[in-house]
């Protein structure tokens, strides 16, 4: 095992109506800013919940953050921030609502810089506003992690950010409020966690045995619960299980000890901020892809996952067992509705091509071992074509 250094300071608040203790959490004479995107949290009674245990609070609102959150809008809520004298914020929804914040939370903070600077030149966020979050959309883990993905339409990047002064102080996780999601979102909640343990797990082992058995409970825990999401989307326990792996996928625990990889990430972000595909989508397309042509580097991995997630015990020969490890991974994002080639969505060699070329633009060596170019990236599509 590698040696490391791990601290998560955020407070999970979890369980059935538990959106009224966030009064116990958020000063008294701090000026509120509720954060969220589209309104289905007025449609899900979600919203109600929040203004009434801010009551005696001075509330504002900001809505209206996308799904891939904008630059250009995050932006827009550190302008009303600093005209209304904001003390705090709250984040209620999934992780893009949660990112936004995060990346509000730094960028109201700077006066000296341009803010998209912590994004494209890692500029260091030591100093943030304090907030929370009510999380509706399970996903991401932003709820209980120091990270954030932001998109800047005018160029089309989509960049990541990590400080660890952009920490929830606290987060709500109430089941309930995932009852009334869409199919296509618990879909891709439930690809987005297992890619995010996929990204820390399927790399090469550093004799983090714990790490590893830790993963792959996540694991099985999506592979059992997912599909019963789709056929029972009220079931509390199933849905409780859901919020709390999606959490645990990327709060941190995961990859104590142990390398990790992130090429599926990074090249799915480039497909999104290209195409606009869903987030998971993209994962879903490139993580076989990935496998693929990287099975030697990662078997001994890709053969522990088929064994302990997917069952795969047999006298196969070592390349066979491999190639059904894969194949289950890409079987179970089809089961839970999220397909996983390019031209599902419309897209063929041109996708290739350009997102290749941006790899290429920007000198990016990705992967555990930074073996993978735009040259690898290239066959890594035209696998998933």
């Amino acid at each position: 095992m590698n040696n490391f250094s791990f601290a998560n300071p955020v407070k999970i608040i979890f369980g059935k109506d538990t959106i009224k203790n966030i009064s116990n959490e958020i000063p008294q004479n701090s000026p509120v800013l509720i954060i969220y995107g589209g309104g289905s949290i007025k449609k899900n009674g979600v919203y109600d919940q929040v203004i009434s245990a801010l009551n005696g609070y001075k509330v504002f609102e900001f809505d209206g953050i996308e799904p891939n959150p904008h630059y250009e809008t995050c932006m827009k809520a550190v302008a009303f921030i600093k005209e209304q004298k904001i003390g705090y914020l709250l984040a209620v929804g999934g992780g893009s609502v949660i990112d936004a914040t995060k990346f509000i939370a730094a960028a109201a903070c700077i006066e000296d810089s341009d803010p998209w600077n912590i994004l494209l030149k890692h500029l260091p966020v030591n100093t943030a506003m304090p907030f929370g979050t009510i999380l509706t959309l399970p996903a991401t883990g932003s709820e209980m992690n120091s990270g954030a993905v932001i998109t800047r339409t005018e160029t089309k990047d989509k960049l990541a950010f990590d400080s660890t002064a952009v920490y929830p102080k606290f987060s709500v996780l109430d089941p309930e409020t995932t009852f009334t999601l869409p199919v296509r979102q618990i879909g891709n909640g439930v690809v987005d966690t297992f890619v995010h343990v996929a990204e820390q797990y399927l790399t090469y082992p550093t004799g983090a045995l714990l790490q590893n058995m830790f993963a792959e409970s996540v694991l099985r825990t999506l592979i059992i619960e997912g599909p019963k999401a789709l056929k029972n989307p009220d079931d509390y326990d199933v849905r409780a299980n859901l919020m709390w792996a999606s959490t645990w996928g990327l709060n941190g625990w995961l990859k104590c000890g142990i390398v990790q990889d992130w090429s599926t990430h990074m090249i799915g972000h480039e497909i999104t901020a290209l195409y606009g595909l869903d987030h998971a989508q993209t994962l879903a397309i490139v993580l076989p892809g990935v496998l693929t042509l990287l099975k030697a580097q990662k078997e001994e991995m890709i053969l522990r996952m088929g064994e302990e997630v997917f069952g795969i015990y047999n006298n196969m020969p070592k390349e066979e067992r491999i190639n059904l490890s894969i194949q289950a991974v890409e079987d179970f994002f089809n089961q839970m509705g999220v397909k996983t080639r390019l031209s599902d969505y419309g897209l063929g060699k041109e996708t290739v091509e350009a997102v290749s070329e941006r790899i290429k633009a920007r000198g990016w060596k990705l992967g555990e071992k930074a073996n993978i170019g735009y040259e690898e990236v290239k066959e890594i599509l035209t696998l998933r074509l």
